[in-house]
């Protein structure tokens, strides 16, 4: 049975599957006249091999799979791809799972696509973290020698995560740290966006090659712009018009959320753009401040997460606001994002008197 008459008995008409790969071209940046080499892609009946392997992790990218959707994109992957590996989707258990993924790896030996979820301990010879006897360090090492890429998916598994935190007691290190000699993307966020993995198994299909990735080894399309670029509440920031307080009329007006320690700025993603639960929101537009999960180290150079921090790498980039303002909305508005821009500049200097300031104000 092929994938079309797949999606046809899950309820996918074939107008909402070319809907869904007009969907993915965007997420890639390519033209709209891509769309029909994306389903082309798709339906091909030769399908890459994959091993999913899940070290020190909550489950919460494999839970990103299951629950995707525009249209079912967990069973439009699925059935994409030969998923030969997966502890938490798989039926076999014990020496029957681990003999799938020895002859798979041996069958398809320079094809196939490793997956990672999770963290990898490396202290006291990877004891932290051991499946069938053996360590998560041996495991994801024989699994990379014989992969066409790996593909590293949430912040665990691409730099470390929550289990490197400070004081990593398990020495615990991401994909990238460990491989070498095979292609590894970085797929961050806590947890990972299906819809950009799905991309990114699509791009591979297509072109046979790993897109653009920038220097965390992220695919651009989905890590080229900061958050703060697309965010629906820039324009308050630009105006200096800010949430000073959990549940205030700003807040409820939908404000900036940065002086609440949103960390858009900081953060490199496509959340704005292809949001969460089939595109309906995202933590930012839902009320709540980004906290930098797709960065590196996001954990311990984030937090705290309701609280703005000191410095902002590459910040400086805001002054185009002023000259955004005075060439295209006229002297009033660019009075706005030049009020924003002090503030920002301000913010930069003297950041520290601005916070202890507000929190003397919240303790009283």
């Amino acid at each position: 049975m092929g994938l079309r008459e797949k999606l046809e008995l899950l309820g996918v008409s074939r107008r909402d599957f070319l809907k869904f790969c007009t969907a993915v071209s965007a997420t890639l940046a390519l033209p709209p006249a891509m769309a029909p080499k994306v389903a082309e892609a798709l339906e091909d009946d030769n399908r890459p091999p994959v091993i999913w392997l899940e070290f020190q992790s909550c489950s919460g990218d494999s839970e990103s799979l299951l629950r995707s959707g525009r249209p079912k994109a967990g069973d439009l992957v699925l059935d994409v791809i030969s998923l030969d590996y997966a502890e938490v989707l798989m039926a076999a258990a014990g020496h029957y799972a681990e003999q799938a993924k020895h002859d798979s790896m041996e069958k398809n030996k320079g094809k196939y696509v490793l997956i990672v979820e999770g963290s990898i301990p490396v202290d006291e010879d990877g004891i932290y973290c051991c499946i069938a006897g053996d360590t998560a360090v041996n495991h994801l090492k024989k699994a990379a020698a014989g992969a066409a890429m790996v593909i590293a998916v949430g912040n665990c598994a691409s730099f470390g995560g929550i289990p490197a935190a400070y004081p990593n007691p398990t020495g615990a290190k991401g994909v990238a740290d460990l491989v070498r000699g095979v292609p590894v993307v970085n797929l961050p966020g806590c947890p990972m966006n299906c819809d950009n993995l799905t991309a990114l198994i699509v791009h591979y299909l297509i072109f046979g090659t790993l897109p653009a990735l920038d220097n965390q080894l992220r695919p651009k399309f989905a890590h080229g712009k900061r958050i703060h670029d697309n965010c629906e509440r820039r324009g308050h920031f630009d105006a200096g018009q800010y949430v000073e307080k959990w549940g205030d009329e700003a807040h409820r007006q939908g404000w900036c959320l940065y002086k609440m320690g949103c960390k858009g700025p900081q953060t490199w993603h496509n959340c704005p753009t292809l949001r969460w639960n089939d595109g309906l929101s995202w933590p930012v537009m839902a009320g709540h401040g980004c906290v930098g999960c797709s960065e590196p180290g996001f954990i311990d150079t984030m937090s705290p997460f309701y609280r703005r921090l000191p410095e902002v790498p590459g910040f400086g980039v805001e002054s185009s606001a002023t000259s955004i303002g005075l060439k295209l909305v006229g002297v009033a508005t660019a009075f706005f994002a030049v009020h924003g821009v002090v503030s920002v500049i301000r913010n930069r200097g003297a950041v520290k008197k601005v916070e202890e300031e507000y929190y003397e104000k919240e303790e009283k």
